[in-house]
């Protein structure tokens, strides 16, 4: 039997095609990444927590029906190991009056048969524009 190819080869990569289908509003591509578990949670800004695929589809679908969200993810916090990887992200963003704003986000990552895999994705509003990226803090 032909091993079926792994999407996306690592956590970073998943991310890649998260935010790249959310900026194509490409619902279909965007479900795909996530893990077959039931248990996977997504929290939108100001929104309930949703669990399991139904209802994170049905919140994507609604979010998504006029178009992607043209969000740019930047300043890539990781820590990771074998199986799982927690990022945090700034998304930058325009708020409805056309101002720079920006979103905080963590997306949970785990390694699945089928690769890499989101379980969690959290979002909150950030305060203003998005912020500078800060200098490396070296611990002696």
């Amino acid at each position: 039997m032909k091993r079926q190819k792994q999407l996306n080869g690592s956590a970073v990569e998943v991310e890649t095609a998260f935010y790249d289908a959310l900026n194509r509003a490409d619902v279909d591509a965007l479900m795909a990444l996530w893990a077959d578990d039931e248990e996977i949670v997504c929290i939108h800004p100001g929104g309930p927590r949703l669990i399991g695929h139904a209802a994170i589809r049905a919140s994507w679908s609604a979010l998504l029906e006029h178009g992607g969200l043209h969000i740019l993810p930047s300043q890539l916090h990781e820590t990771h190991n074998l199986m799982s990887s927690v990022h945090t992200v700034i998304e930058g963003t325009s708020a409805a009056s056309g101002e720079a704003a920006h979103l905080l986000a963590t997306n949970v990552y785990v390694k699945t048969p089928r690769g890499w895999r989101i379980v969690l994705h959290h979002v909150s509003v950030g305060p203003g524009p998005v912020p500078l990226e800060s200098p490396a803090q070296i611990l002696h």
